[in-house]
């Protein structure tokens, strides 16, 4: 059973597409065929998404708005796919396997772009990409939560629309192109023909089109389409700032971290309190007094520079908001997260994946192995009958042999039990998604 659904931090009643960026998905409840359009891209047409996109890296955000369709001139040629391409087309692959679907944050890569002799270099593709986003705290220190999936998309042709220039047409399967509503950055997609594709993979949480080009841009959507998705992302294959974005998008969705840049036209913020864990109206001395938000964290130094404050400007208000830090990622591209922004992209982690996860079915005989994954910061714990066998604690693979279950003719019950002690989550509420526990019947044995 999965622990919930990420959302962004856009309202459901409106899509939103982040350039460059990186949105979360619910479980797919349904396979579709690549083949045939999905409902939402039967649907698509008129529609509209709100936009936020980088102009290149090191850049703050802006905003726009762009049409769901992909211009008729930019679509899909005519031409079919032969019989070995439709043969590779849509297969799906475990490029990391770290566990059960249901335990384990599942990262599905589609690729647009790539012909059917490409395929190869698209699932390299898929390791890189993965590779430069996962080694970002605290991305790195929780690696074993995640499954990476890659689905092959076969192209007609090698590339990106508007690439290397604005007249660049190509023959892809998604539809993918720079130059979206004027903007060269922006990585528009069909979004319909991804999600036929993204639903092939056993249970995907992150969706992201890797799109054969090393031209910077992407786009990150987060849409109500009724599928059960909640985002889409898009990035260039081949250019080193892409996962910059892609982590940038992540604090959102993952950490529900609001943006921390300002437009200077915006004035003062006069609203309530904002809702989410990186903006307030109150100062450091408010905030440590009322003990609200990020207070814990108040003088530390934090790994984006500087110690942990409140200052002013976030949430596109250059006054009457304040954030954590001078400049973390929320706020710049090739920056760090704020130590309060990690503390929440962890509790996003744990809002969806388990801290103890285990290949092994319910029952288990007194000779069988059972084998637990837990991340590096978690300590584990081994119960026989409800008694800790201290002699266990932080084995990985036992047998209840081991465990001391004796052979009397009777049942017995076998618990693991783990706790994330990790000193980046300071919050007693948020530090109670870090514990799980997992529980195996051992049959009578003579």
């Amino acid at each position: 059973m999965r622990r919930g659904i990420w959302r962004g931090r856009h309202t459901p009643l409106r899509s939103a597409v982040v350039a460059g960026g990186l949105a979360l998905t619910a479980a797919v409840a349904a396979t579709l065929s690549p083949a045939a359009p999905s409902a939402t891209a039967a649907g698509s047409a008129g529609r509209t998404h709100e936009v936020e996109y980088f102009t290149g890296p090191g850049a703050h955000p802006r905003h726009t708005e762009v049409p769901a369709a992909t211009p008729a001139r930019l679509t899909r040629g005519d031409r079919a796919l032969s019989r070995a391409e439709t043969a590779a087309d849509g297969d799906v692959a475990s490029v990391i396997d770290n566990g059960a679907p249901a335990d384990k944050v599942d990262v599905v890569f589609v690729g647009d772009g790539y012909t059917a002799a490409q395929q190869d270099d698209f699932h390299a593709d898929v390791r890189s990409k993965w590779a430069q986003i996962s080694a970002v705290e605290p991305y790195a220190a929780y690696r074993s939560l995640f499954n990476v999936w890659s689905v092959d998309a076969v192209s007609n042709q090698s590339g990106v629309s508007g690439d290397p220039s604005k007249g660049v047409v190509k023959d892809t399967a998604l539809d993918s192109y720079f130059w979206c509503d004027g903007t060269e950055r922006l990585l528009c997609v069909d979004t319909g023909k991804v999600e036929s594709y993204a639903a092939k993979a056993p249970e995907a949480d992150l969706v992201i089109v890797l799109s054969n080009s090393a031209k910077y841009g992407g786009a990150g959507y987060a849409i109500s389409s009724g599928v059960g998705y909640d985002g889409i992302a898009t990035a260039s294959s081949d250019h080193p700032d892409s996962d910059q974005v892609a982590v940038h998008e992540t604090g959102h969705s993952v950490g529900d971290l609001a943006d921390e840049y300002v437009y200077a036209t915006n004035g003062t913020y006069t609203g309530a309190e904002p809702r989410e864990s990186n903006a307030t109206k109150l100062s450091a001395a408010q905030l440590t007094a009322e003990k609200r938000k990020w207070y814990r964290w108040i003088g530390q130094t934090s790994p984006d520079g500087g110690k942990v404050g409140a200052y002013e400007g976030g949430r596109y208000y250059p006054k009457g908001l304040n954030r954590p830090t001078e400049n973390s990622i929320m706020r710049t591209l090739g920056r760090e997260y704020s130590l309060p922004g990690r503390e929440a992209m962890i509790a996003g982690f744990y809002r969806h994946a388990s801290v103890l996860s285990s290949r092994t079915g319910a029952a288990a005989a007194r000779a069988a192995s059972l084998t637990v994954s837990v991340p590096k910061s978690a300590s584990l714990s081994w119960y026989v009958d409800g008694t800790e066998v201290t002699a266990a604690r932080g084995e990985k693979t036992v047998t209840p042999a081991s465990l001391g279950v004796p052979s009397d003719g009777r049942p017995h019950t076998v618990m693991a039990k783990a706790a994330d002690t990790s000193r980046a989550v300071k919050d007693p509420a948020l530090r109670k998604l870090l514990t799980d526990s997992r529980t195996w019947k051992v049959p009578p044995t003579s």
